[in-house]
Protein backbone atom coordinates (compact mmCIF):
# COMPACT_ATOMS: atom_id res chain seq x y z
CA UNK A 1 0.00 0.00 0.00
CA UNK A 2 1.41 3.46 -1.20
CA UNK A 3 1.36 6.13 1.71
CA UNK A 4 -1.57 8.50 0.52
CA UNK A 5 -2.09 11.38 3.03
CA UNK A 6 -5.03 11.84 4.22
CA UNK A 7 -5.70 7.72 4.17
CA UNK A 8 -9.07 7.85 1.98
CA UNK A 9 -11.13 4.88 3.55
CA UNK A 10 -14.44 4.84 4.78
CA UNK A 11 -15.54 1.09 5.54
CA UNK A 12 -18.96 -0.02 5.28
CA UNK A 13 -20.51 -0.66 8.67
CA UNK A 14 -17.50 0.31 10.72
CA UNK A 15 -17.72 2.05 13.76
CA UNK A 16 -14.67 4.19 13.09
CA UNK A 17 -15.44 7.78 14.00
CA UNK A 18 -12.33 9.44 12.28
CA UNK A 19 -9.96 8.31 9.75
CA UNK A 20 -8.57 4.48 10.37
CA UNK A 21 -4.96 4.55 12.02
CA UNK A 22 -2.10 3.04 10.05
CA UNK A 23 0.00 0.92 11.67
CA UNK A 24 3.12 0.09 9.97
CA UNK A 25 4.72 -3.71 10.37
CA UNK A 26 7.28 -3.88 7.25
CA UNK A 27 7.89 -1.25 4.86
CA UNK A 28 9.43 -1.03 1.24
CA UNK A 29 10.17 2.10 -0.35
CA UNK A 30 7.22 4.23 -0.37
CA UNK A 31 5.19 0.70 0.20
CA UNK A 32 3.06 -0.44 3.22
CA UNK A 33 4.08 -4.63 2.73
CA UNK A 34 2.64 -5.54 5.76
CA UNK A 35 0.29 -3.50 8.51
CA UNK A 36 -2.91 -2.70 9.69
CA UNK A 37 -5.59 -0.28 9.25
CA UNK A 38 -7.42 0.34 12.52
CA UNK A 39 -10.70 2.42 13.72
CA UNK A 40 -9.01 4.71 16.19
CA UNK A 41 -11.87 4.08 19.08
CA UNK A 42 -12.34 0.68 18.31
CA UNK A 43 -10.52 -3.07 18.01
CA UNK A 44 -11.99 -3.56 14.44
CA UNK A 45 -8.81 -3.55 11.95
CA UNK A 46 -8.29 -4.50 8.54
CA UNK A 47 -4.62 -6.47 7.43
CA UNK A 48 -2.39 -5.20 4.83
CA UNK A 49 -0.35 -7.92 3.43
CA UNK A 50 1.65 -8.21 0.30
CA UNK A 51 1.35 -4.34 0.04
CA UNK A 52 -2.93 -4.83 -0.67
CA UNK A 53 -4.61 -3.70 2.24
CA UNK A 54 -7.59 -6.11 2.75
CA UNK A 55 -11.58 -4.95 3.76
CA UNK A 56 -13.34 -8.47 3.05
CA UNK A 57 -15.05 -9.83 6.00
CA UNK A 58 -17.05 -13.52 6.49
CA UNK A 59 -16.74 -16.25 3.82
CA UNK A 60 -14.64 -13.80 2.16
CA UNK A 61 -12.04 -13.19 4.27
CA UNK A 62 -8.72 -14.73 3.83
CA UNK A 63 -6.87 -16.87 7.06
CA UNK A 64 -5.41 -14.76 8.95
CA UNK A 65 -3.93 -16.73 11.58
CA UNK A 66 -0.65 -16.96 10.26
CA UNK A 67 -0.81 -13.08 10.29
CA UNK A 68 -2.09 -12.61 13.81
CA UNK A 69 0.76 -14.78 14.92
CA UNK A 70 2.87 -13.13 13.74
CA UNK A 71 1.89 -9.97 14.87
CA UNK A 72 0.18 -10.92 18.20
CA UNK A 73 -3.15 -10.16 17.13
CA UNK A 74 -6.34 -11.46 18.07
CA UNK A 75 -8.43 -12.35 14.70
CA UNK A 76 -10.98 -10.01 13.94
CA UNK A 77 -14.36 -10.68 13.95
CA UNK A 78 -16.25 -11.78 10.98
CA UNK A 79 -19.51 -10.34 10.26
CA UNK A 80 -20.60 -11.29 6.86
CA UNK A 81 -22.32 -14.45 6.56
CA UNK A 82 -24.92 -15.89 4.20
CA UNK A 83 -25.55 -17.78 1.08
CA UNK A 84 -24.73 -14.49 -0.77
CA UNK A 85 -21.76 -14.25 0.96
CA UNK A 86 -20.48 -18.00 -0.14
CA UNK A 87 -21.56 -17.45 -3.48
CA UNK A 88 -19.58 -14.57 -3.95
CA UNK A 89 -16.49 -16.40 -2.57
CA UNK A 90 -17.15 -18.95 -4.98
CA UNK A 91 -16.44 -16.23 -7.67
CA UNK A 92 -13.82 -14.66 -6.10
CA UNK A 93 -12.11 -17.91 -6.48
CA UNK A 94 -12.45 -18.08 -10.36
CA UNK A 95 -10.35 -15.17 -10.49
CA UNK A 96 -7.87 -15.51 -7.66
CA UNK A 97 -7.07 -18.43 -9.96
CA UNK A 98 -7.61 -17.35 -13.27
CA UNK A 99 -5.14 -13.79 -12.39
CA UNK A 100 -2.71 -16.18 -10.57
CA UNK A 101 -2.27 -17.66 -13.77
CA UNK A 102 -2.72 -14.56 -16.20
CA UNK A 103 -0.43 -12.15 -14.45
CA UNK A 104 1.08 -10.67 -17.79
CA UNK A 105 -2.22 -10.42 -19.32
CA UNK A 106 -3.07 -7.02 -21.30
CA UNK A 107 1.05 -5.86 -20.55
CA UNK A 108 2.35 -7.18 -24.17
CA UNK A 109 2.20 -5.09 -27.10
CA UNK A 110 -0.12 -7.79 -28.93
CA UNK A 111 -2.26 -7.70 -26.20
CA UNK A 112 -2.50 -3.75 -25.54
CA UNK A 113 -3.53 -2.87 -29.30
CA UNK A 114 -6.59 -5.53 -29.11
CA UNK A 115 -7.24 -4.59 -25.55
CA UNK A 116 -7.23 -1.01 -25.95
CA UNK A 117 -8.73 -0.41 -28.86
CA UNK A 118 -11.71 -1.98 -27.46
CA UNK A 119 -11.95 0.16 -24.35
CA UNK A 120 -11.78 3.02 -26.94
CA UNK A 121 -15.28 1.38 -28.62
CA UNK A 122 -16.63 0.83 -25.51
CA UNK A 123 -15.69 4.43 -24.22
CA UNK A 124 -16.89 6.42 -27.81
CA UNK A 125 -13.41 7.24 -28.72
CA UNK A 126 -11.46 7.34 -31.42
CA UNK A 127 -7.61 6.18 -30.33
CA UNK A 128 -5.31 6.03 -27.65
CA UNK A 129 -4.50 9.33 -27.57
CA UNK A 130 -8.39 10.34 -26.96
CA UNK A 131 -8.25 7.21 -24.22
CA UNK A 132 -5.08 8.82 -22.39
CA UNK A 133 -6.74 12.54 -22.87
CA UNK A 134 -10.14 10.87 -21.12
CA UNK A 135 -8.04 9.76 -18.52
CA UNK A 136 -6.05 13.12 -17.83
CA UNK A 137 -7.65 15.44 -15.74
CA UNK A 138 -9.34 13.37 -13.41
CA UNK A 139 -8.83 13.82 -9.96
CA UNK A 140 -9.93 10.74 -8.69
CA UNK A 141 -10.30 7.48 -10.60
CA UNK A 142 -11.38 3.69 -8.98
CA UNK A 143 -11.17 0.55 -11.22
CA UNK A 144 -13.63 -2.45 -10.00
CA UNK A 145 -12.15 -5.78 -10.87
CA UNK A 146 -8.85 -5.40 -11.69
CA UNK A 147 -7.45 -8.31 -12.65
CA UNK A 148 -3.90 -8.47 -14.44
CA UNK A 149 -3.55 -4.44 -13.50
CA UNK A 150 -2.88 -3.31 -17.04
CA UNK A 151 -5.80 -0.87 -17.36
CA UNK A 152 -5.09 -0.04 -14.08
CA UNK A 153 -1.48 1.02 -14.95
CA UNK A 154 -2.35 2.51 -18.37
CA UNK A 155 -4.71 4.97 -15.93
CA UNK A 156 -2.36 5.99 -13.54
CA UNK A 157 0.17 6.56 -16.19
CA UNK A 158 -1.83 9.14 -17.79
CA UNK A 159 -3.62 10.67 -14.79
CA UNK A 160 -2.58 13.39 -13.00
CA UNK A 161 -4.72 12.52 -10.09
CA UNK A 162 -5.23 9.47 -7.49
CA UNK A 163 -5.80 6.15 -9.35
CA UNK A 164 -7.42 3.15 -7.08
CA UNK A 165 -7.92 -0.43 -7.90
CA UNK A 166 -10.50 -2.72 -6.35
CA UNK A 167 -10.78 -6.36 -6.55
CA UNK A 168 -12.79 -8.88 -4.63
CA UNK A 169 -10.25 -11.40 -5.83
CA UNK A 170 -6.38 -12.18 -5.11
CA UNK A 171 -6.74 -10.25 -8.36
CA UNK A 172 -5.64 -7.45 -6.40
CA UNK A 173 -2.27 -8.89 -5.26
CA UNK A 174 -1.35 -9.24 -9.35
CA UNK A 175 -2.29 -5.45 -9.58
CA UNK A 176 -0.51 -4.09 -6.83
CA UNK A 177 2.65 -5.81 -8.85
CA UNK A 178 2.10 -4.52 -11.55
CA UNK A 179 1.60 -0.61 -10.60
CA UNK A 180 3.47 -0.80 -8.35
CA UNK A 181 6.19 1.43 -9.78
CA UNK A 182 3.47 4.36 -10.28
CA UNK A 183 3.58 6.89 -7.24
CA UNK A 184 -0.61 8.01 -7.91
CA UNK A 185 -1.64 4.13 -7.22
CA UNK A 186 -3.26 2.15 -4.81
CA UNK A 187 -5.13 -1.25 -4.72
CA UNK A 188 -7.20 -2.63 -2.08
CA UNK A 189 -9.02 -6.06 -1.93
CA UNK A 190 -12.40 -5.78 -0.95
CA UNK A 191 -16.30 -6.18 -2.08
CA UNK A 192 -17.64 -3.43 -4.61
CA UNK A 193 -20.81 -3.65 -2.48
CA UNK A 194 -19.12 -2.21 0.37
CA UNK A 195 -16.12 -0.45 -1.19
CA UNK A 196 -14.29 1.19 1.69
CA UNK A 197 -14.82 4.71 0.44
CA UNK A 198 -17.30 7.40 0.94
CA UNK A 199 -20.03 8.91 -1.19
CA UNK A 200 -19.77 11.29 -3.52
CA UNK A 201 -15.80 10.49 -3.81
CA UNK A 202 -14.50 9.88 -7.51
CA UNK A 203 -14.88 11.36 -10.73
CA UNK A 204 -14.95 8.79 -12.41
CA UNK A 205 -15.36 4.97 -11.54
CA UNK A 206 -15.14 2.04 -13.96
CA UNK A 207 -16.01 -1.21 -14.01
CA UNK A 208 -15.24 -3.39 -17.38
CA UNK A 209 -16.74 -6.69 -17.22
CA UNK A 210 -17.02 -7.05 -13.64
CA UNK A 211 -20.46 -6.44 -12.23
CA UNK A 212 -22.72 -9.36 -14.13
CA UNK A 213 -20.07 -11.42 -11.55
CA UNK A 214 -21.93 -10.33 -8.60
CA UNK A 215 -24.91 -11.78 -6.83
CA UNK A 216 -26.98 -8.92 -7.77
CA UNK A 217 -26.04 -7.01 -11.10
CA UNK A 218 -28.20 -3.79 -10.35
CA UNK A 219 -27.83 -3.58 -6.84
CA UNK A 220 -23.83 -3.39 -8.10
CA UNK A 221 -24.67 -0.60 -10.19
CA UNK A 222 -26.34 1.08 -7.28
CA UNK A 223 -23.65 0.67 -5.18
CA UNK A 224 -20.76 1.66 -7.00
CA UNK A 225 -23.51 4.72 -8.55
CA UNK A 226 -23.08 5.70 -5.10
CA UNK A 227 -19.36 6.50 -5.32
CA UNK A 228 -18.98 8.86 -8.33
CA UNK A 229 -19.39 12.59 -7.17
CA UNK A 230 -22.17 15.17 -9.25
CA UNK A 231 -21.05 15.57 -12.46
CA UNK A 232 -18.21 12.70 -12.40
CA UNK A 233 -18.82 9.50 -14.32
CA UNK A 234 -19.51 6.16 -14.14
CA UNK A 235 -18.97 3.23 -16.85
CA UNK A 236 -19.76 -0.31 -17.29
CA UNK A 237 -20.29 -2.84 -19.49
CA UNK A 238 -22.41 -6.16 -18.98
CA UNK A 239 -23.17 -9.37 -20.74
CA UNK A 240 -26.02 -8.54 -22.92
CA UNK A 241 -28.56 -11.10 -23.21
CA UNK A 242 -28.34 -12.96 -26.54
CA UNK A 243 -30.68 -15.30 -28.11
CA UNK A 244 -32.55 -18.88 -27.15
CA UNK A 245 -29.85 -21.10 -28.67
CA UNK A 246 -27.10 -19.01 -27.37
CA UNK A 247 -28.35 -19.29 -24.04
CA UNK A 248 -29.23 -23.11 -23.78
CA UNK A 249 -25.52 -23.67 -24.65
CA UNK A 250 -24.43 -21.12 -21.50
CA UNK A 251 -26.50 -22.63 -19.36
CA UNK A 252 -26.28 -26.09 -20.17
CA UNK A 253 -22.15 -25.70 -20.30
CA UNK A 254 -22.29 -23.33 -16.94
CA UNK A 255 -24.38 -25.81 -15.09
CA UNK A 256 -21.60 -28.67 -15.68
CA UNK A 257 -18.24 -26.36 -15.58
CA UNK A 258 -19.08 -24.17 -12.25
CA UNK A 259 -18.80 -27.60 -10.51
CA UNK A 260 -15.60 -28.39 -12.17
CA UNK A 261 -12.07 -27.35 -10.48
CA UNK A 262 -10.29 -24.69 -12.05
CA UNK A 263 -8.01 -27.23 -13.59
CA UNK A 264 -10.64 -29.36 -14.78
CA UNK A 265 -12.81 -26.65 -16.17
CA UNK A 266 -9.70 -24.99 -17.96
CA UNK A 267 -9.30 -28.88 -19.48
CA UNK A 268 -12.94 -28.77 -20.71
CA UNK A 269 -12.87 -25.94 -22.30
CA UNK A 270 -9.80 -26.75 -24.42
CA UNK A 271 -12.10 -28.19 -27.00
CA UNK A 272 -14.13 -25.03 -27.21
CA UNK A 273 -10.64 -22.54 -27.64
CA UNK A 274 -9.76 -25.37 -30.71
CA UNK A 275 -13.02 -25.10 -32.10
CA UNK A 276 -13.04 -21.58 -31.72
CA UNK A 277 -9.29 -21.48 -33.84
CA UNK A 278 -10.60 -23.52 -36.47
CA UNK A 279 -13.71 -21.80 -37.42
CA UNK A 280 -11.53 -18.31 -37.17
CA UNK A 281 -8.87 -19.89 -39.42
CA UNK A 282 -11.34 -21.10 -42.09
CA UNK A 283 -11.92 -16.97 -42.25
CA UNK A 284 -15.48 -18.33 -44.37
CA UNK A 285 -18.40 -15.93 -45.14
CA UNK A 286 -22.07 -16.81 -45.57
CA UNK A 287 -24.63 -14.52 -46.44
CA UNK A 288 -28.05 -15.33 -45.66
CA UNK A 289 -31.05 -13.55 -47.52
CA UNK A 290 -33.52 -13.96 -44.54
CA UNK A 291 -32.96 -13.33 -41.31
CA UNK A 292 -34.09 -16.06 -38.65
CA UNK A 293 -36.07 -13.55 -36.02
CA UNK A 294 -36.33 -16.36 -33.67
CA UNK A 295 -32.68 -16.95 -32.52
CA UNK A 296 -31.87 -13.50 -32.99
CA UNK A 297 -30.08 -14.02 -36.50
CA UNK A 298 -29.73 -11.02 -38.81
CA UNK A 299 -30.05 -11.16 -43.30
CA UNK A 300 -26.83 -10.10 -44.62
CA UNK A 301 -23.17 -11.95 -44.51
CA UNK A 302 -22.06 -13.39 -41.33
CA UNK A 303 -17.98 -14.69 -40.71
CA UNK A 304 -18.92 -17.92 -39.97
CA UNK A 305 -16.57 -18.00 -36.68
CA UNK A 306 -18.75 -14.85 -35.27
CA UNK A 307 -22.37 -16.37 -36.45
CA UNK A 308 -21.70 -19.03 -33.83
CA UNK A 309 -19.83 -17.47 -31.27
CA UNK A 310 -22.74 -14.70 -31.27
CA UNK A 311 -25.78 -17.27 -31.85
CA UNK A 312 -25.09 -20.65 -30.52
CA UNK A 313 -21.58 -21.22 -28.50
CA UNK A 314 -19.13 -19.08 -26.89
CA UNK A 315 -15.51 -20.07 -28.58
CA UNK A 316 -13.77 -17.31 -28.44
CA UNK A 317 -10.58 -17.05 -30.77
CA UNK A 318 -8.04 -13.80 -31.29
CA UNK A 319 -4.60 -14.48 -33.20
CA UNK A 320 -3.60 -12.08 -30.90
CA UNK A 321 -3.17 -14.46 -27.96
CA UNK A 322 -1.68 -17.82 -27.05
CA UNK A 323 -3.86 -20.85 -26.62
CA UNK A 324 -3.51 -20.58 -23.59
CA UNK A 325 -4.95 -16.64 -23.19
CA UNK A 326 -7.79 -17.33 -25.22
CA UNK A 327 -8.78 -20.58 -23.62
CA UNK A 328 -8.68 -18.59 -20.73
CA UNK A 329 -11.39 -16.43 -21.92
CA UNK A 330 -13.61 -18.64 -22.59
CA UNK A 331 -12.84 -20.12 -19.28
CA UNK A 332 -14.01 -16.68 -17.96
CA UNK A 333 -17.09 -17.19 -19.65
CA UNK A 334 -18.16 -20.69 -18.09
CA UNK A 335 -16.66 -20.75 -14.92
CA UNK A 336 -17.90 -18.22 -12.66
CA UNK A 337 -20.57 -18.79 -9.92
CA UNK A 338 -22.50 -15.45 -11.07
CA UNK A 339 -22.52 -14.56 -14.89
CA UNK A 340 -25.80 -12.98 -15.31
CA UNK A 341 -26.57 -11.34 -18.75
CA UNK A 342 -29.06 -8.20 -19.12
CA UNK A 343 -31.21 -6.25 -22.34
CA UNK A 344 -30.13 -2.61 -23.01
CA UNK A 345 -34.32 -1.43 -21.56
CA UNK A 346 -33.75 -3.78 -18.58
CA UNK A 347 -30.17 -1.38 -18.36
CA UNK A 348 -32.26 2.11 -19.03
CA UNK A 349 -34.90 1.00 -15.96
CA UNK A 350 -32.34 1.22 -13.66
CA UNK A 351 -30.98 3.95 -14.58
CA UNK A 352 -34.03 6.17 -14.75
CA UNK A 353 -34.45 4.69 -11.29
CA UNK A 354 -30.84 6.26 -10.35
CA UNK A 355 -32.86 9.60 -12.19
CA UNK A 356 -29.68 9.64 -14.21
CA UNK A 357 -30.30 11.74 -17.68
CA UNK A 358 -27.10 11.98 -19.40
CA UNK A 359 -26.26 8.81 -20.55
CA UNK A 360 -24.93 6.98 -23.93
CA UNK A 361 -24.94 3.16 -25.05
CA UNK A 362 -21.66 2.56 -27.22
CA UNK A 363 -21.88 -0.63 -29.91
CA UNK A 364 -18.52 -2.24 -28.49
CA UNK A 365 -19.74 -6.11 -29.48
CA UNK A 366 -22.91 -7.60 -30.27
CA UNK A 367 -22.70 -9.46 -26.74
CA UNK A 368 -21.81 -6.64 -24.32
CA UNK A 369 -23.66 -3.47 -23.10
CA UNK A 370 -20.87 -0.88 -22.82
CA UNK A 371 -23.24 2.58 -20.90
CA UNK A 372 -20.93 5.72 -19.97
CA UNK A 373 -22.92 7.60 -17.97
CA UNK A 374 -22.45 11.53 -15.60
CA UNK A 375 -23.94 11.79 -12.56
CA UNK A 376 -25.75 14.89 -12.05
Amino acid sequence: MRLLEPLPFRPAGAPCSETLRLVVFEQAGSHVMEGLLRCADDDLWFPITRGVPCFLTGSLRPDLREFCDRYGLDPAEDTQTGSLATQQAQTAATFSDKWRRFRSYGLEPAHQDFLMGWYCKKFGLKDRSDLAAFYRDRGRVLEVGSGSGFNTRFIAEHCRGEVYALDISDAAFTTFENTRDFSNCMVIQADLMDAPFQEDFFDLVIADGVLHHTPNTRAAVRALYRKVKPGGQFFFYLYRKMGPARQFCDSHLRAQFTKLSPEECYAACEGITELGRELSRLNARITLDRPIAALGISAGTHDVQRLIYHTFLKCFWNEAFDFETNNMVNFDWYHPHDAWQHTEEEVRGWLDELGVQQYQFNDANPNGISVLLTKA
